[in-house]
């Protein structure tokens, strides 16, 4: 059997981490992309804004690629695309609040008129090559979310995409179980499938279950304002918020940009009901009590822009933390974040709120006895598990195997592995480039780890710019050096040191001259390194140091 009778899938990212889901899979001279997440940056990515994967192996098969096929409207999920969009310039298929959030990203980014994008509706299918995707409605803590069957020659792939079995959705419909156990008794080749709460034991609860917390808290804090942080994107929380605002005559104040945007859209599709003069902008609170308002605010996640952090901070121009205040974390802290989470509810203790984070949330992703059901109802042949950390993945491995999935069947996978699979068989055959790509304001790829080590060492260490006027043909100083210095001393309690240091360039250029040594470049490695080993013996820090030779005739 020829290998072009094998599909192959490769993850260009979202394994080994949270975040920055895009799956390539292509069969013969088609490939289609499944989701365009960005990640966020970890703590040591100075000034970086987020995180794309590495799309060398698009660029490399352009003519391939058909187009882009969004399981939901998550940043993990979409928050590439208008990064990626500009050098892979193909269509976009989505449901449809999934598109409406996608069209905001595009609008923001000029590229609404340069893209097409087509809206599908659950049980639709689409057809891209040699591939057929059909949408399947699942549930999870956004509403349109879709879980995909890939039609393919060689067999059906299921990918779930996040998903949790919900049989009491906030808005809409319950999964489609029955389609998936349909797909099972016609046959998959393949499961991919959701991991995150793959180490959970139990079910996921029901987002109602939140709702129920809510009205608890409102009926017990009736005196002063009651502000909620949550994910901007959980437009079904959102809902949960505003009803339970409404039944306690309460008017609702929406802050923080990624939040307005997005429920402006959700509002506008008709996937969010607010009811006439509840929402008020944050010019009108002073008209109203604290009793009467409640905020739904970003930063949940401690960021340290979004309204909450600066409230907490007391930054935030219009809301001042008050001892009265009640502020409920309705979301967990994503794994990396619990530093910055805990540091924005230590600042609202200090001024005297209530913090209340507990059974304030419930997760999007199925837990172990869910994951269970979509391996009984869609019976693969394969299994591979995506969507999480490595140690989510393994767990997600060994719950496949107790449902009866044979081990040499099962693929923990890295991102850039290539697994051809087909009725007979699947190995993992080789890699392509994959990992991240970071995005500096407008800069994407232009920040490597060079520049990051940069910007780490200035940051620890500070810096030093040693200037020098030398004297054309003899290298003899004709003024300075002098030295300025940022973020390694303050230089009015450091005279001595810098004195010190400006003989060490001095003895430095002298010997440079002594030794026939004419070339700048060379003088100036010299004095840095003499530099370094100086402040090193002295302070046991090795900051930046930026020789600046200029040259004068006399």
């Amino acid at each position: 059997m020829s290998d072009n009778s094998k599909i192959k899938i490769i993850p260009l990212g979202g394994l080994e981490e949270i975040g920055m889901n895009m799956t390539a899979f292509e069969y013969n001279d088609g490939i289609i992309v499944v989701d365009c997440g960005l990640s966020f940056p970890s703590d040591d990515m100075l000034g970086i804004d987020c995180v794309i994967p590495d799309i060398t192996f698009l660029k490399e098969n352009i003519k391939k690629v058909k187009g882009f096929v969004i399981t939901h409207g998550h940043e993990d999920h979409i928050g590439a695309l208008p990064y990626v969009l500009k050098e892979i310039n193909v269509p976009i298929y989505a449901t449809k609040l999934t598109m409406g959030i996608i069209e905001g990203k595009l609008k923001e980014h000029e590229l609404l008129k340069a893209v097409k994008r087509k809206v599908v509706k659950f049980g639709q299918s689409i057809h891209l090559g040699d591939f057929r995707i059909e949408f399947i409605r699942t549930n999870h803590s956004i509403a349109d979310a879709a879980a995909l069957a890939i039609h393919t020659p060689e067999g059906i792939i299921v990918h779930t995409g996040d998903f949790k079995v919900d049989y009491t959705p906030v808005f809409g419909d319950a999964i489609n179980l029955a389609r998936f156990s349909e797909l099972g008794k016609k046959g998959v080749l393949a499961l991919m499938c959701d991991s995150t709460n793959a180490l959970r034991p139990g079910f996921t609860p029901s987002e109602r279950t939140v709702g129920k917390t809510f009205d608890h808290i409102f009926s017990e804090h009736t005196d002063g304002r009651i502000i909620i942080a949550t994910f901007a994107s959980n437009v079904d929380r959102v809902q949960q918020i505003i009803n339970t605002a409404c039944k306690y005559k309460r008017k609702v104040i929406v802050e923080g940009r990624s939040m307005v945007n997005i429920i402006s859209v959700a509002r506008e599709m008709g996937y969010l009901k607010i009811p006439e003069n509840t929402l008020i902008s944050i010019e009108e609170m002073d008209s109203y009590t604290d009793n009467q308002l409640v905020l739904i605010t970003t930063g949940s996640q401690g960021e340290s822009m979004a309204a909450l952090s600066r409230m907490a901070a007391s930054l935030h121009r219009k809301v001042h933390i008050k001892p009265s205040d009640t502020i409920v974390f309705s979301s967990t802290p994503i794994p990396g974040n619990e530093k910055a989470v805990t540091k924005v509810i230590n600042e609202l203790y200090q001024q005297g709120a209530e913090v209340i984070f507990q059974d304030t949330h419930v997760s999007g992703h199925a837990c172990q006895e869910e994951i269970k059901l979509m391996y009984a109802l869609v019976k693969p042949k394969y299994s591979i598990p995506v969507h999480g950390e490595y140690q989510h993945l393994k767990e997600h491995g060994r719950l496949a195997e107790n449902m009866g999935i044979p081990k040499e069947n099962i693929f923990i996978m890295e991102s850039g592995d290539v697994l051809a699979l087909n009725k007979e068989s699947a190995k993992v055959e080789g890699k392509v480039p994959a990992g991240s790509v970071l995005v500096d304001g407008l800069g994407v790829g232009d920040v490597g780890n060079i520049v990051l080590r940069d910007r780490q060492n200035l940051a620890e260490n500070g810096i030093i710019i040693v200037v020098l006027t030398l004297e054309k043909y003899t290298n003899q100083i004709l003024a300075g050096p002098d030295i300025v210095t940022r973020g390694f001393v303050y230089v009015r309690e450091a005279e001595d040191l810098l004195n010190e240091a400006r003989e060490v360039v001095s003895d430095s250029v002298e010997h440079c001259a002594s030794s026939k040594i004419t070339d700048w470049s060379k003088i100036k490695t010299v004095v840095k390194d003499d530099l370094s080993d100086y402040f090193w013996k002295k302070m046991k820090r090795t900051p930046v140091i930026l020789p600046i030779i200029m040259e004068a005739h006399m």
